[in-house]
């Protein structure tokens, strides 16, 4: 950081403007507008920052592009922050402090915060080169692979999908909803198996009956005729053919600018639980590209699988951590004390039309295994495709898959994230998705969390609502609810619309 006698604010430098990014940007605002701190923000993209999550829903037109936008370049630059679009960063000279433009330009800075995301994984397919992807070839990251997907659906081509992730269930499911012919290519029995266990056969089952023809095998390479895709071909000899080809093979952080200029990486970007890249005093990685690992040997929070999630909803908390942490320095006002990362299981939510899955905490528990404490319940019923599972620890849920069931599934995330002891029936849940129902368990106060994502609280959407909010993006403005993956807008339309019928009922 700059010596404390220099004069002139903070010269504050984002490489990245994605999600975290953004969400930066909200706590530096002020400081800019006080003169205390001068911030440039550079993104590779020639659009700001937008919701990456619903990049397939604004490819098959179920969104428009302006409902998944999070920053509004115009209006940040009137309030004195340099943005830079469509700008490619070359290399971070960190003896000099200063970031080197692929255009010859550079941008000095006090304090580097790296926010440079994640990158999707390219698969090793004969056919596929390290450069540009041939015609009809795509991944699903940006809206520039949102725009190629719909071309491909405009001209009613054959789209197939590879990549049985949450990722490419979600492509697949968002282009059969709206009419197209899709084929999803996953590994192993079905698609989501190695978190859903068992339940994956379900989920299979599922997808099927919306339409998507679902194939396992392994891939060996793609077919091209006049140099557009044709065809996937499979191991045994099988080629499905297609007009397009979605990539969703996963992601892997960005560091090749951190690689670069000697930072510490591994899996993503090295830091502290300040933010802050291990042996610098001023450069911080935030979000997809950054890993929380102190170098200290006795931290447990420390200790085991240390990748970053990629999931937005830990990256926009460490932006809140960040800039309430620079707001403070640069106010002097006292710094808020970092705690140890938030290590919680993973809580992946996979909700379409007909289509739901959730998962989160220990799930690969074997319900015949002999241990202390342990038990296991599973429930199948794959001609309806239902399946549960739940998983407790001396009565207290540790793990749980829910497919196709989704009250049940939303109560036992609600006894998980409480960490509370399940009913001694455990049957009891399994009505709630019955013709008749039945009452939850545990009734959602105002202190639940709805958006997992940003935070947001069941209570403070009511308030919204409440103070005259009456649409989701009314309330995704006023609170932050629904800006990340979506999976909580039909709990927010269901307050809205309880609100508006008492108060015509009244």
């Amino acid at each position: 950081m700059r010596d404390s006698s220099a004069a002139g604010p903070e010269r504050i430098v984002i490489v990245g403007f994605g999600p975290v990014a953004a969400r930066l940007l909200e706590h530096l605002e002020p400081l800019v507008t006080a003169g205390s701190a001068a911030v440039t923000v550079i993104g590779q993209e020639p659009e700001p920052a937008y919701n990456r999550v619903l990049v397939a829903d604004v490819a098959v037109g179920r969104t428009p592009v302006t409902a998944v936008r999070l920053a509004d370049a115009a209006a940040l630059a009137a309030r004195g922050i340099d943005v830079r679009l469509g700008a490619r960063v070359a290399r971070v000279d960190r003896p000099f402090r200063r970031v080197l433009l692929d255009d010859g330009r550079a941008v000095d800075y006090d304090r580097l915060v790296l926010a440079t995301g994640s990158r999707p994984v390219l698969p090793r397919l004969t056919g596929l080169g390290a450069g540009s992807l041939p015609a009809g070839v795509t991944f699903l990251r940006d809206l520039a692979d949102a725009r190629a997907l719909s071309a491909a659906m405009a001209a009613e081509q054959h789209i197939v999908v590879l990549g049985g992730g949450i990722l490419g269930i979600e492509a697949a499911l968002a282009a059969a909803e709206e009419g197209a012919r899709v084929t999803l290519v996953h590994t192993g029995r079905a698609p989501l198996e190695r978190i859903l266990g068992d339940g994956a056969r379900v989920l299979g089952a599922a997808l099927a009956r919306t339409g998507i023809t679902v194939v396992g095998g392994v891939s060996t390479g793609v077919s091209l005729t006049r140099g557009r895709f044709s065809g996937l071909s499979l191991e045994g000899g099988t080629t499905i053919e297609g007009g397009a080809l979605v990539l969703a093979c996963g992601v892997r952080p960005r560091t090749e600018l951190a690689d670069a200029c000697d930072l510490n990486t591994a899996a993503g970007i090295l830091v502290d639980h300040d933010l802050r890249a291990l042996d610098t005093l001023d450069i911080w990685a935030i979000g997809d590209c950054a890993e929380v690992r102190c170098w200290e040997p006795s931290c447990d929070a420390c200790a085991g699988n240390t990748a970053p999630q990629g999931l937005i909803g830990p990256g926009w908390q460490q932006a809140d951590q960040l800039g309430l942490a620079f707001a403070a320095e640069l106010t002097g006002e006292t710094v808020p004390a970092a705690g140890p990362p938030d290590r919680r299981e993973a809580l992946l939510l996979l909700k379409a039309r007909g289509v739901d899955a959730v998962t989160a905490g220990e799930t690969d528990a074997d319900p015949w295994s002999v241990e202390p404490g342990l038990d296991v319940a599973v429930w199948t019923d794959p001609g309806h495709g239902r399946y549960a599972k739940m998983v407790t620890r001396d009565g207290v849920l540790t793990g749980l898959v829910c497919v196709g069931m989704p009250r049940t599934g939303a109560e036992l995330v609600l006894l998980f994230e409480r960490g509370d002891e399940l009913p001694a029936d455990r049957s009891s849940l399994l009505r709630l998705d019955s013709v008749d129902g039945g009452a939850p368990a545990v009734p959602p106060g105002p202190d639940t969390t709805l958006c997992r994502c940003a935070g947001v609280t069941r209570g403070t959407v009511e308030d919204a609502v409440h103070a005259g909010c009456a649409s989701v993006r009314e309330v995704s403005a006023a609170t932050r609810a629904g800006t990340g993956c979506g999976g909580c807008h039909d709990e927010v339309r269901a307050l809205i619309e309880q609100h508006y019928a008492v108060a015509a009922a009244s």
